[in-house]
């Protein structure tokens, strides 16, 4: 994905289809190093292509390592022999916890000279536990910045005799996974004793499994004591598949629970060694329908229809279990996610950014250090759009996808799910319907808004008229002494316009405003400020909006071009300049204002001027929009066209 500054989501109405799975990062990761470890050459199939591979792979070419390409998207990892060939370097990696941790054991035990960064959010995540139980062992590790915290410097430590080592279980299961992975480049027999409990028991099952497939066997007792013998050794598989992702598997089975379904996830199941494979049972618990096959999951909504709120342990799912969130607010009765306290020490503060991106929403959430709570509303049409700040964090902006089932949305930073699942977008449009729109452009006085409301009557959809936008936007920066023309001043303006409609009125602030903004003088406004990039900008999520279920007829100069390129039905309506003249003419006599024909027609050949010459968005037939001339048209042939090319019919 390109690095665009946002990305506008559509209201969709439902989810159905087949997703294959990328590679599961902790997987992919968890392979690269033990492969790179390995005696042996190791070829690696369906790899995660993100952020966090691209860094490990990065570090592991920095440090001698040779990776070579295979065919057919596989690479070719030479393993060391536990030996790293480069004794000094200096290895930035991001904020890819998975590649940080590990890295951080295994050249600890290496015996040169490394030092490793990442981004600021990395040097705030916790090391110090992983760093104690290295130095128990004779690694000379200092901090360079924060104690307990990276940046980190190592150098080659002295050996010991030490066989036993501590290590904290309660704040990242990382720290555990990294001190097993690095314990056979020891000469020695050494016990791991976790000190209080271990969270995230499942991520430490997948380093298990993993080091078994690369020739190391570790002796658990419980989950208390971990043992790795003198004389273990990694020895490449030959070739080695990576699992799908079970975290990426979430969202689309989540969509699958709240968008009726079925959604189908390939490359995960019964067979899975990853413990998110459970986030399946989770559903199950709020009615959710699973079915599960050794290499597939797929869920659909309840048999019911209804959702319910649930108590959850989510010590076993901490990554998964974020995407419970959005599903909570589908859901009747609250639902309270417990055992969370490692969210606190991920790419973000996890509790808090959940809990205040879904506030912006509309929703009720509560939380405490190690829990948080959703309290559902009992309307969904009283969640409304929104920007959701992503915080750098790919999970972030892929939970919050799934609120487009209740209201469109803005995701900023998209471009953040490379950190694991860089096609994420692409794929949630795949099996999503988005709710469908009717963009009717055309010039001023054309009919467009009176074709448009009828249309929107006929069908039973939402109605926007985009002008009335823009003439309120010129209203209300008249109202407030800023010149049309002053572009920031008007954009800020625009970003906080206080407009809805309301039983056929529309309101600015409190006041009612339908004879201020239907002006001759506010449409000039309207023309004006519309010419302006910033304020276009401004009014742009806005406008997206309204696409709300079942469905929207938009009308203004832009709707099928710049607002709603994606519409199912592009109509550019128009009419002779003399035509449209005379509508606007009888319009404004009946209203019982005064008006002159001749300067009504110079005032609109004026306009369609501006329009089409105007540097944004120029007034134009876009190729993929139909012509509907309306000159000798009355307005129920021209209702009726529309809804003949939109394959729609009055209901």
């Amino acid at each position: 994905m390109s690095k665009l500054p946002f990305i506008d989501l559509p209201g969709i109405l439902s989810a159905r289809g087949t997703v294959r799975l990328p590679g599961s990062k902790s997987l992919s990761n968890r392979i690269l190093l033990l492969a790179a470890l390995a005696e042996g050459e190791t070829e690696v199939r369906d790899l995660l292509k993100s952020d966090d591979t691209d860094r490990m792979l990065e570090a592991l070419n920095l440090l001698g390592i040779k990776v070579t390409p295979a065919g057919e998207g596989a690479i070719r990892v030479a393993g060391c022999g536990g030996k790293v060939p480069v004794k000094s370097a200096e290895l930035f990696l991001g904020n890819a916890g998975t590649a940080f941790r590990p890295l951080t054991a295994a050249l600890a035990l290496a015996g040169g000279s490394y030092r490793l960064s990442g981004v600021p959010r990395m040097h705030e995540r916790p090391i110090g536990d992983l760093v104690d139980a290295l130095r128990h062992l004779g690694a000379d590790i200092t901090y360079l910045a924060n104690e307990g915290y990276p940046p980190l410097q190592i150098r080659p430590g002295a050996s010991n005799a030490v066989q036993t080592v501590p290590v904290k279980g309660n704040v990242s299961s990382q720290f555990l996974t990294g001190l097993l992975m690095a314990l056979p480049l020891l000469d020695r027999t050494v016990t791991v004793e976790v000190v209080g409990d271990l969270i995230s028991k499942p991520y430490i099952e997948i380093t298990l499994a993993t080091m078994r497939r690369f020739g190391v066997d570790v002796q658990r007792d419980g989950w208390q004591k971990f043992t790795v013998q003198a004389g273990a050794r990694y020895h490449s598989p030959s070739v080695v598949y990576v699992e799908g992702d079970a975290s990426s598997a979430s969202y689309f089975l989540a969509l699958g629970a709240i968008g009726g379904g079925p959604v189908r996830v390939e490359g995960v199941g019964a067979d899975s060694v990853q413990g998110d494979v459970r986030f399946a049972d989770a559903l199950a618990a709020m009615g959710a329908r699973i079915t599960m096959g050794p290499n597939w999951i797929e869920a659909s909504a309840a048999a019911d229809g209804v959702l319910k709120g649930i108590d959850q342990d989510c010590i076993a799912i901490p990554d998964a279990a974020m995407t419970l969130v959005p599903v909570a607010a589908f859901a009747q009765g609250p639902t309270r996610l417990t055992g969370i306290a490692s969210w606190r020490v991920k790419e973000t503060d996890r509790i808090d950014a959940m809990a205040n991106e879904l506030r912006k929403l509309g929703g009720t959430v509560e939380t405490t250090e190690d829990t948080l709570t959703v309290y559902p509303p009992t309307d969904l049409s009283t969640l409304h759009c929104a920007e959701i700040e992503t915080y750098d964090d790919h999970r972030i902006a892929m939970c919050f996808s799934l609120m487009t089932l209740a209201t469109p949305l803005r995701i900023l930073d998209p471009g953040c799910t490379a950190k694991t699942f860089p096609d994420y977008f692409e794929f949630f449009a795949e099996v999503t319907q988005p709710v469908p729109v009717i963009a009717i452009d055309g010039p001023s006085a054309s009919g467009k808004g009176t074709v448009s409301q009828r249309v929107a009557e006929a069908l039973g959809w939402h109605y926007l008229d985009s002008g009335a936008l823009y003439r309120l936007t010129a209203l209300a920066a008249r109202k407030a002494g800023v010149d049309w023309q002053d572009e920031a001043a008007v954009a800020r303006i625009a970003a906080q316009l206080p407009v809805r409609f309301a039983g056929g009125q529309t309101f600015l602030g409190n006041e009612v405003v339908d004879d201020q903004f239907r002006t001759e003088e506010m449409g000039i406004g309207a023309s004006t400020v519309g010419a302006l990039p910033a304020v276009r900008e401004a009014l742009l999520l806005r406008q997206r909006a309204f696409r709300q279920a079942p469905g929207l007829v938009a009308d203004g100069r832009d709707m099928g071009s710049v607002v709603f390129p994606d519409a199912g039905t592009k109509v550019f309506l128009t009419a002779s300049v003399a035509i449209r003249a005379e509508r606007r003419y009888k319009q404004l006599i009946e209203k019982g204002f005064s008006a002159k024909l001749q300067e009504i027609l110079q005032d609109l050949e004026d306009r369609d001027a501006r329009d089409a010459a105007r540097p944004v968005a120029p007034l134009r037939q876009e190729a993929d929009a139909r012509l509907l001339e309306t000159s000798a048209l009355t307005i129920e042939q021209a209702v009726a066209q529309v809804l003949d090319w939109s394959g729609n019919r009055a209901s």
